[in-house]
């Protein structure tokens, strides 16, 4: 889950640069000839409606886990931009809409009904986010795209250093039972050996989904003794106590939104697979109706301000995930490493695009 594609959209040129990348994620995926046509045609869309629409914006592929959280590998496009926005995202769906002479519904439409799953947030002024989950190709007679069995619990984005091939970030979630873990890992430094490691923290948590955190963090520091090590966040919802534990070690940080509002989580110092403190703390919290957990590796700024937008708020995972990292990024604060933003935030699907 190490290999990202981010394509900056600034021209026509580079919508053939997305459609490519949606296709080599494809075959990294393992994905059949019908779901790699589905992706390179979203793809398409997506990259050609960012010109036509935003004026730019930016493409970013990666893999993801399946919605069961189990073996395999899905395709996850994202496209990002700071346009206009969309005034009205249910009418700007439709088939043959236009607006100021730009046909946005053709493409947009086609993307709903090619992916599995199709998510977009737009706010007047401050720009869209679309998400395109591209599946397996099922056996048997294909469901309809965005059925509540589609819908992941949690959902996340990485984006590498300098538009590197390869992030030394990675994310994943598993359930065992009532327990839903998020995990997300931050290899030392950056490049193979940084993926590397953040990629046995992964193929770890497929086994010790049933561990607590504290000594699912013992498991992973064996797990990654071979590597150079990471940072890495573990948050366990148990949703039979409705109850959260959290713990972190190393440079990741977190915040939990309650109706409160948002408390910051703190990791403790160490690396995991390298220097590892004596004593895990693991902090407990009660998990409510309405409550959601963003998890960063250091990419992204430390004084990020979390979102207030209630329709954002209730979007899918990866909706939010996504507009988390646009939001924080800018010209006058430029990536110095790879960032990663994943979001824990089990519900009802809701029923937007």
């Amino acid at each position: 889950m190490s290999r990202v594609w981010e394509v900056p959209v600034g021209d026509s040129t580079r919508v053939r640069d997305a459609r490519t990348a949606a296709r080599e994620a494809c075959a990294h995926a393992g994905l059949g000839p019908r779901r790699t046509a589905a992706a390179e045609l979203v793809a398409t869309e997506l990259a050609t409606n960012l010109l036509k629409h935003a004026g730019a914006g930016r493409m970013v592929v990666n893999l993801v886990g399946p919605p069961s959280g189990g073996p395999g590998l899905s395709v996850q496009l994202f496209s990002l931009d700071h346009g206009p926005g969309i005034a009205d995202v249910p009418t700007a769906l439709r088939d043959g809409y236009t607006t100021a002479g730009v046909s946005l519904g053709a493409g947009l439409g086609s993307c709903v009904r090619s992916a599995d799953v199709f998510h977009l947030y737009s706010a007047p002024g401050r720009g869209t986010v679309a998400t395109a989950r591209i599946d397996p190709e099922r056996a048997g007679p294909r469901t309809r795209p965005r059925t509540p069995a589609a819908q992941a619990p949690a959902g996340g984005i990485c984006v590498s250093l300098a538009e590197a091939e390869q992030c030394g970030d990675a994310w994943a979630w598993a359930r065992s039972g009532t327990l839903l873990t998020l995990l997300l890992a931050d290899g030392l430094g950056h490049g193979p050996k940084a993926a590397h490691a953040s990629a046995a923290a992964v193929a770890e948590l497929r086994h010790a989904a049933h561990l607590p955190p504290a000594e699912m963090m013992r498991r992973l520091h064996t797990a990654l003794r071979p590597t150079r090590g990471a940072a890495v966040v573990v948050a366990q919802l148990d949703t039979e106590r409705a109850e959260l534990a959290f713990a972190g070690i190393g440079n990741a940080g977190a915040r939990l939104r309650t109706a409160e509002g948002w408390t910051s989580l703190v990791s403790h110092p160490g690396i995991v697979g390298a220097y590892f403190p004596a004593h895990v703390p693991v902090r407990r919290m009660p998990w409510r109706q309405g409550s959601l957990l963003v998890v960063h590796s250091d990419g992204l700024p430390s004084r990020w301000t979390p979102p207030n937008d209630p329709q954002l708020l209730a979007r899918d995972p990866a909706v939010l995930a996504a507009a988390v990292l646009r939001d924080a990024g800018s010209l006058a604060r430029p990536v110095r490493d790879d960032t990663t933003v994943a979001v824990l935030a089990p519900r009802p699907p809701d029923q937007h695009p």
